[in-house]
């Protein structure tokens, strides 16, 4: 077999698995692709609707990993200065829901991508800890954040108005003012 003389075909090829190494390793969260493909999936649960929603919005699942589901669910007597303690059975119900849908146990691409941000040796409470969190939205200020309207970075269906149907797109944040 003779090589060409020319590296053409060499520099085409090498192109070519460039573009594709790119296309592959891509590491976005997936807000290119349709709506439904970018959310984290809607789950429900009757009890923890009822116990977590009477004080703040439903978190989804998936916006943390198994380990810190179990952490705070473990320590509801102290939940963010609050007594929030459940029954054994009612905290064992909504832990197991919890950590069956955590950000480690689902498929969607935005939990995967949650999950690999956090360390094997940190167990994060709070979703805005986390670097996934800070990397998307390191353009809002401190101040934002800080406003009546928004509160904190806890209270994601301020910008987010379908956070609690775990849609974050960033085509349909509206920051108040």
């Amino acid at each position: 077999m003779r090589l060409p003389d020319t590296p053409l075909p060499y520099l085409l090829l090498l192109l070519v698995f460039s573009a594709a190494g790119l296309v592959l390793a891509d590491d976005d969260d997936g807000d290119d692709g349709p709506r439904s493909a970018r959310a984290l999936p809607q789950v429900s649960h009757p009890q923890w609707k009822q116990e977590c929603s009477s004080c703040h919005m439903l978190y989804p699942p998936a916006l943390l990993p198994e380990r810190s589901w179990r952490a705070m669910m473990g320590g509801l007597d102290a939940h963010f200065g609050e007594n929030a303690q459940l029954d054994a059975a009612t905290r064992d119900n909504i832990t197991a829901f919890l950590v069956a849908n955590s950000a480690d146990h689902t498929a969607a691409r935005r939990a995967r991508m949650l999950a690999r941000s956090i360390p094997a040796d940190e167990i994060p409470l709070r979703i805005s800890t986390t670097r996934y969190f800070r990397r998307k939205h390191d353009e809002v200020s401190t101040e934002v954040f800080k406003r009546a309207s928004v509160g904190s970075a806890a209270n994601c269906v301020a910008c987010h108005s379908g956070a609690e149907k775990g849609a974050f797109s960033e085509e349909t944040v509206r920051i108040p003012r």
